[in-house]
């Protein structure tokens, strides 16, 4: 169910999660929508790869927010549950420590109780710290979501606007991430685990600020999530929705540039030479990358963009064993001896890290059809720096990395690890810049950086070009996959907005 047609084209370069928010919510407003896709499938980063009976997760592992996905279905009059299906995750996390220690997280909140037991310390005031940490971080989600989110807010003088200024007092950017959680932490294992939400943007908790201890609650209050059959149906589920409105997709269609007049964009030119003329252009590449290749925009407009600097990539190895590590939870991390000297290593200089905290996925303790029976399907995921295009790292030396996470998995109890690999996959920054053309083979868009960039992405609406948007995790609100599905929405309201009315209301499901 859509509303009347407009008359009025969009154009959505890029099938990522971004775009197809972006275009499921423009044609329930009654736009005409045309996704074009370079690549065989969409989903973007939701991606996956099938080897061996071994279903592996290239991208997101971790499924949150469902109720900014499940606005998406509403927009267009229908029930998410109809085209995807979640089953809930337990634990969270398990965390792995080189002392031995081994700490689960739950939502729960007297199984994650009992689990601070297990901590050098008295228990009850373990207790009083963790419920602190928790309300001061659900503060700071509350003031977050109030505007940031759910307005798409864009910069400092919308959040002014917005906000007035108890936005200065309330929101936490005097402290970076790291001091706000030692204000509230003395215990070192639960500083260390805090830190690393930061995965989430894959950024610096010594460099973000301090609000963005705001994650834990995205899992502590509103669960943590796996989507039943696989992480790529949710890009199914939403390819389907997408067919039900009739939106148009092309695959294997890459755009060679994005066209424009003055100041204004007419449209987009493929690579076969084809033109899709637009009244509007929604670009789901990253923003940067997208000035670059299809815009070909000046190196002193660029360098007004060079805030939006990448997030860190990785490399992402998926292994088939055969042989299940029965220690392991769905989601687990296995941290460094010193984390600050980790992000300082990565984020900082620009090196690819001697002892890495890694996240490592298990499907299988979840969704048995991951592997053969008696195996395991492993991805292994270590943060590390951007290609910097005038000092990149060799493929030998990702091999080299590579080389010390398996030392570190197999020392840290994951015995014989090398052993009993039977399938192995490794992708690195440089893959994951040539398959998505993220900027530096970025996995989360745009860095969190207070100094940086206050932590913004770039905004949503062109500063060049009256009807080019941008959707994605390289703009407001930022990386993962409830930010940047939230982002397309956004980007709808914003074009809505400038065709003369706000953006309409829910429509009942049919």
């Amino acid at each position: 169910m859509t509303k009347p047609a407009r008359n009025k084209l969009v154009v959505v370069v890029g099938a990522g999660l971004g775009g197809l928010s972006a275009a499921a919510s423009l044609r329930a407003e009654g736009f005409e929508v045309h996704v074009v896709e370079k690549n065989e499938r969409i989903g973007g980063k939701l991606n996956y790869r099938e080897i061996d009976g071994f279903g592996f997760d290239l991208g997101p592992s971790i499924f949150t927010l469902p109720q900014f996905f499940r606005s998406l279905w509403e927009r267009a009059g229908r029930r998410m549950e109809d085209y995807v299906g979640l089953e809930k995750v337990s634990p969270h996390w398990r965390n792995f420590f080189e002392d031995g220690l081994v700490l689960d997280l739950h939502e729960e909140p007297d199984r994650m109780k009992a689990e601070l037991a297990k901590l050098p310390g008295d228990p009850e005031t373990l207790w009083r710290q963790f419920e602190a940490f928790l309300a001061y971080g659900r503060a700071q989600y509350d003031l977050v979501d109030d505007g940031y989110f759910r307005k798409g807010l864009d910069n400092v003088w919308e959040m002014l606007r917005h906000y007035g200024w108890r936005m200065i007092f309330k929101m936490d950017h005097k402290h970076s991430m790291a001091e706000s959680i030692a204000n509230h932490f003395e215990e070192p294992h639960l500083r260390s685990v805090f830190e690393y939400f930061i995965k989430y943007v894959g950024s610096s908790a010594l460099d973000a600020p301090g609000y963005m201890n705001l994650m834990p609650l995205i899992q502590f209050d509103y669960g943590l999530w796996y989507v039943k059959g696989g992480m790529y149906n949710l890009a199914r589920g939403l390819g389907r929705l997408l067919n039900d409105l009739g939106v148009e997709v092309s695959l294997n269609s890459e755009v060679a540039s994005i066209d424009r007049s003055g100041r204004s964009v007419t449209g987009v030119t493929l690579t076969n030479g084809q033109i899709l003329p637009a009244d509007y252009v929604v670009c789901n590449m990253e923003v940067l990358p997208a000035y670059r290749r299809l815009l070909d925009e000046p190196p002193a407009f660029l360098e007004k963009l060079k805030k939006f600097a990448p997030a860190c990539s990785g490399i992402v190895l998926h292994l088939g064993t055969d042989r299940v590590y029965e220690q392991l939870a769905h989601h687990n991390f296995f941290y460094s001896k010193e984390q600050h000297k980790h992000f300082d290593t990565v984020f900082k200089q620009g090196k690819l890290p001697e002892d890495p905290t890694i996240y490592l996925v298990a499907p299988t303790r979840t969704d048995p059809s991951k592997a053969p029976a008696g195996h395991d399907n492993l991805k292994i995921l270590p943060h590390i720096p951007p290609i910097d295009p005038e000092n990149p790292f060799a493929h030998k030396d990702y091999v080299a990395l590579k080389e010390r996470v398996l030392d570190k998995l197999e020392r840290m109890g994951l015995t014989d690890l090398r052993k009993h690999i039977v399938v192995e996959d490794l992708l690195t920054p440089v893959d994951i810049e040539r398959m998505y053309y993220s900027n530096g083979g970025s996995i989360y868009g745009v860095v969190s950086d207070w100094k940086l960039n206050q932590a913004f992405k770039a905004p949503k609406q062109s500063s060049k070009y009256r009807n080019l948007f941008f959707t994605g995790g390289s703009v407001n609100p930022g990386g993962g996959m409830p930010m940047a599905v939230l982002c397309g929405q956004k980007v709808c309201d914003r074009i809505v907005k400038r065709e003369g009315r706000g953006a309409r209301a829910l429509l009942p499901a049919p």
